[in-house]
């Protein structure tokens, strides 16, 4: 049998033809070793094909071009390894690289030559196969075109598979606008058409709606009331992109949680439980410190990109505190925990802050642009602030104060990864662990202590999922990262014209409602 690479990326919707593997050596590894990590990771063959959960015949999984008849068949595009899950022994022809998946999961291997002869295969021929199939192979980076290890393109399979994985519950996914699905597509694929607006009248058992609650329609919402399925909420994630969301620019990163909304405190979210409950490596720990540095460097925030340099401080010596505002009609705002408005945080951030702070406040982008609710009337601005500023991306304005004041914002998570002191007046996810000054009502179940890598390796590396802007493929939130810090990442002229065309129907609005009041 010719030698072919046993890995290879999935075919992601929108995904580029990159290059994964070519003839040549890499650091070959313990073979013991790769077959281990193989089995861990799940990867190999058509790993993101179907799943067969009963084999509905005999025990033996046939491969061969003459199956045994009491045996059931090893179709190549289905995914190998629940294939294996229902074997009690296999058989394959010489040479064939599924052998190397079958003794990784422990299962007894017949090999049948081209005669008809048969034998067990052993140590000798994993070594052999590893040599034809995986370590007789160059692997290189998707992304950057760097030199990876066999065992490193094991586990960048698994980082896909285990995505893939995660969305074989969703029966049907709502509430993603048309401009969007580009690049939410390939991090909610599993393995077929991603199954958008699917009716629930065939929900299976144990099937569940992916949907981004505020964007579904009236009667999708009706039929979710009726059905009463399992719902993952998808949000943006806290790495978005180099644009906002109501100005149409795709989100890079999203969250897809299982068990309900990060900015909810009523009831335990995924990250809620990675944060009390979650243990994290030393690894894992070290690229959360790296993340928060390179984030920190490159001047990001969730919505905007600029220097993360000081500025001037406009009060002088006296101590600087920013006050981000909201979108008051967000559901981060009313789901509970939140104040109601813009003018309570800034009042209230006056009174903590003080008479001698000079306070900044920065209304959140998406409601200048006309967007959204929560403008607070020029006068009271003017009574409580210092300065309105609406020009300067938040992160070069939270390296040059000293604090901040927030209600539920994400910019005050993105101030203690710069190390400024917080307080926070909502339940934000960041809060409750220690790291802030809490004038919420936190839940009594948030009770672990962490530290502030803790919860970046939480935050960052563990809950959301990302999406390379350059390749189409899902990446670990390093590669995202350095794309927006490098600038990269380039909006093409027609998603220009978009978004100008969107900020001028936001003014419009904006100016409509003035003269209607």
């Amino acid at each position: 049998m010719e030698p072919v690479p046993l890995l290879a990326i999935p075919p992601f919707p929108g995904a580029r033809a990159l290059r994964f593997a070519s003839p040549g050596r890499t650091v070959t590894g313990d073979p013991a070793a790769l077959l281990v990590a193989l089995a861990k990771h799940r990867v190999g063959g058509c790993y993101w094909g179907p799943q067969m959960l009963d084999s509905g015949g005999g025990p033996v999984l046939d491969g061969t071009a003459k199956p045994l008849p009491e045996a059931f068949a090893w179709p190549a595009t289905h995914d190998p390894w629940s294939l294996l899950d229902n074997a009690a022994c296999v058989r394959l022809p010489e040479g064939d690289p599924r052998v190397l998946l079958a003794l990784a999961a422990e299962v007894p291997v017949t090999l049948v030559s081209d005669n008809g002869g048969e034998r067990a295969a052993g140590e000798s021929n994993a070594e052999q196969l590893l040599e034809a199939h995986l370590t007789g192979w160059q692997w290189h980076s998707p992304f950057d075109g760097s030199a990876l290890s066999a065992l490193d393109a094991i586990a960048l399979c698994g980082m896909w598979r285990a995505l893939i994985d995660a969305n074989h519950r969703i029966h049907s996914v709502m509430g993603i606008a048309h401009w969007k699905k580009p690049t939410v597509s390939a991090l909610l694929w599993a393995g077929g058409p991603v199954p958008y607006n699917r009716s629930l009248a065939d929900l299976p058992k144990g099937g569940a709606v992916a949907l981004w609650r505020t964007r579904i329609s009236a009667a999708q919402a009706r039929k979710l009331e009726t059905v009463s399925p399992p719902v993952f909420e998808i949000e943006d994630g806290f790495i978005r992109s180099a644009g906002l969301g109501a100005d149409c620019v795709p989100p890079l990163s999203i969250i897809v949680d299982e068990e309900g909304p990060h900015f909810a405190p009523g009831a335990p979210s995924r990250i809620e439980r990675l944060l009390q409950d979650g243990n994290f490596s030393a690894e894992l720990l070290s690229r959360a410190g790296a993340l928060r540095a390179a984030i920190v460097a490159g001047g990001l925030s969730k919505y905007e990109k600029g220097s993360g340099e000081p500025l001037a401080r406009p009060g002088g010596d006296r101590r600087h505190v920013l006050v981000p505002g909201q979108v008051e009609d967000d559901r981060a705002v009313t789901s509970g925990g939140a104040l109601s408005s813009n003018l309570e945080l800034l009042r209230r951030a006056r009174v903590e802050a003080g008479p001698d702070a000079y306070l900044i406040y920065k209304p959140h982008p998406d409601v200048m642009a006309g967007h959204r609710r929560g403008l607070i009337p020029e006068r009271e601005m003017a009574a409580l602030a210092d300065r309105v500023e609406t020009n300067t991306p938040m992160a070069a304005l939270i390296a040059m104060v000293d604090e901040l004041q927030v209600n539920s914002s994400l910019a005050g998570f993105e101030a203690l990864m710069r190390g400024k002191r917080v307080t926070v007046h909502g339940v934000p996810f960041y809060a409750g662990w220690g790291l802030t000054i809490d004038r919420g009502s936190m839940p009594a179940r948030r009770s672990a202590r962490r530290t502030l890598d803790e919860l970046v390796a939480a935050a960052l590396l563990l809950y959301p999922r990302y999406l390379d802007p350059l390749t189409g493929l899902p990446c670990p939130a390093e590669v995202l990262v350095e794309r927006l810090a490098d600038a990269v990442q380039r909006i093409g002229v027609a998603q220009s014209a978009l978004v100008g065309v969107r900020r001028l129907q936001g003014r419009m609005r904006a100016a409509l409602g003035r003269l209607l009041e």
